[in-house]
């Protein structure tokens, strides 16, 4: 069983298990099979592109082969960015994150939302209650597991109960009706592109 979410707020704490939401406890789901001749359920699995090794489903989630063929566990991967290796962000399951907020509730419209997880509370601080009873918005930093992709979290409520909505924040370009376009082509381009019809 997952740790839970911890966060504190004007030094209290509260804690909550924590339930992921996908669309098929929402909706259920479907499956299609495929059977071999004899009735058995295929599995899937695909060849690597020299064709000498098999991959079953659920094996690149364990660890990967480089180019010689030789299996590395995940666990000994390291992220690499501009030739320096990237600091692991450890997971905050079971670790006080301090909330931040109430923040402006359009924030999570920006939310480029990855997971949903189903907030149970196992000790609920009476303010933050309220305050989430009243439809405030809170964020924390979350991370399931240490990896090197941290995310946001925005803790929120409702009558059904309260909820988790991870993922990372997107920038949004608007633009206006009385916004004029503007040619990013240049002058030169243009004349190399020119079609001859008289070509067709």
């Amino acid at each position: 069983m997952a740790k839970p979410i911890i966060v504190k707020t004007g030094g209290a704490t509260s804690s909550f298990k924590i339930r992921k939401l996908d669309r098929s406890k929402l909706y259920g789901k479907r499956q299609r099979q495929t059977l071999d001749p004899d009735g058995r359920r295929c599995e899937r699995a695909e060849l690597t592109r020299d064709g000498s090794m098999l991959v079953r489903s659920g094996m690149t989630a364990q660890g990967y082969f480089d180019d010689e063929n030789f299996w590395v566990p995940n666990k000994q991967l390291v992220g690499i960015k501009d030739g320096k290796p990237v600091k692991v962000s450890p997971s905050t399951l079971g670790v006080a994150q301090a909330l931040v907020g109430p923040v402006d509730p359009t924030e999570v419209f920006d939310l480029n939302l990855r997971s949903v997880y189903v907030l149970d509370p196992e000790s609920l601080d009476k303010g933050l209650e309220k305050q989430l009873k009243q439809g405030k918005v809170f964020k924390f930093p979350f991370n399931y597991r240490s990896d090197y992709n941290a995310e946001t979290a925005f803790l929120v409520g409702n009558k059904e109960g309260y909820f988790a909505l991870i993922g990372n924040p997107g920038l949004s370009d608007w633009c206006e009706l009385e916004t004029v376009a503007v040619d990013t082509f240049d002058a030169d381009d243009d004349d190399d592109d020119d079609l001859d019809f008289e070509m067709f």
